[in-house]
């Protein structure tokens, strides 16, 4: 089979020619149909990630696919059968082995790109809504770096939950998908006064931010009291500090978000998680935004859209198309 890997940090995967893995006990084997790719590929070719696994490495942490074996003691699932799941690895390449326990059927009318696009930017910002910050219909809820794969879910899953929804982003034509999207207000990141326009609008009770930096600095003074906010990752590069005298004055709560490891933590939370968001999505009320598709071999140019912020909402890897 071939497989997109990292041969060495900071450079472009290779194609590699691997042999076909075999479903072990609590597994099974996967014919992988789309990837899709995340910010968190790009650190791990880099090796800044959470984790580090020794090269060389198939990176793809999202994956679509049909079920062609299964391992001992595998219930639930059949041959044949359409899943997708979150891997950490292993997503850019032909066939995966996948413990059972994470693999989550896909509804009938949804499509393989949908599905590679959908776990990781639609979970995490459910789980983080959902169940670390309790968002709560009426609220106001700020979310940082709107247009990107999963801030756009956020503005969108804010929405449908009934929040008030200031999408900040950068220029107009990704303010404008922020607000098909369903955001009640635009803020260009490029310009704007961050603080004083949330502030203007009556402060943040909850703000999500995958961006960290000056942006994160901005929306801490801009929250209600007893706000809670969601620092999700750091795509500007500064993981800021935090004054712990302003979470003390403003009764204020930070929720620390590392969304794949409830895999090991407590599997059961994305497992709940996705079968509500595919509900959703059966039911009309979800629609992912899918920027870019395209085939195995021009995953490093996939990924560079990533890297240089170019894509809006998802970039979907087709692995066998």
């Amino acid at each position: 089979m071939r497989a997109m890997q990292v041969t060495a940090y900071d450079q472009p995967l290779e194609l590699k020619e691997l042999e076909l893995p075999v479903p072990g006990p609590g597994e099974v084997l996967v014919k992988v149909e789309t990837c899709g790719l995340n910010f968190g590929d790009t650190l791990l070719i880099k090796g800044t990630y959470q984790e580090k696994p020794p090269l060389p490495f198939t990176i793809g942490m999202e994956l679509a696919g049909t079920v062609e074996g299964l391992g001992e003691g595998v219930e639930g699932l059949s041959v044949g059968q359409r899943i997708a799941s979150y891997t950490g690895f292993g997503g850019l390449s032909e066939f995966a082995t996948i413990p059972a326990d994470i693999c989550v059927p896909i509804p009938d009318n949804m499509t393989s790109v949908d599905a590679a696009a959908f776990l990781i930017a639609y979970g995490t910002s459910h789980v983080a809504l959902d169940y670390k910050a309790h968002l709560k219909p009426g609220e106001r809820l700020l979310v940082l770096g709107a247009s990107g794969g999963v801030g756009l879910t956020a503005v969108e899953l804010g929405k449908l939950m009934g929040a008030e929804v200031i999408a900040c982003a950068r220029g107009a034509e990704k303010l404008e998908i922020c607000r098909k999207a369903g955001a009640d207000h635009l803020i260009n990141s490029d310009t704007d006064d961050i603080r004083q326009i949330v502030k203007d609008l009556g402060g943040a009770d909850v703000v999500y931010d995958p961006i960290g930096g000056d942006q994160f600095k901005a929306a801490l003074r801009a929250c209600n009291a007893e706000a809670r906010l969601l620092p999700l990752g750091f795509a500007s590069g500064e993981v800021p500090q935090i004054p712990a005298n302003y979470l003390l004055v403003k009764n204020l709560t930070v929720l620390g978000l590392y969304w794949g490891g409830y895999a090991k933590l407590n599997p059961r939370v994305l497992t709940d998680s996705f079968r509500t968001l595919f509900d959703w999505y059966a039911e009309g009320k979800l629609t992912p935004h899918v920027s870019n598709v395209l085939p195995l071999v021009e995953a490093n140019a996939g990924l560079d859209l990533l890297r240089t912020r170019k894509a809006t909402g998802k970039v979907v890897i087709e692995v066998n198309g």
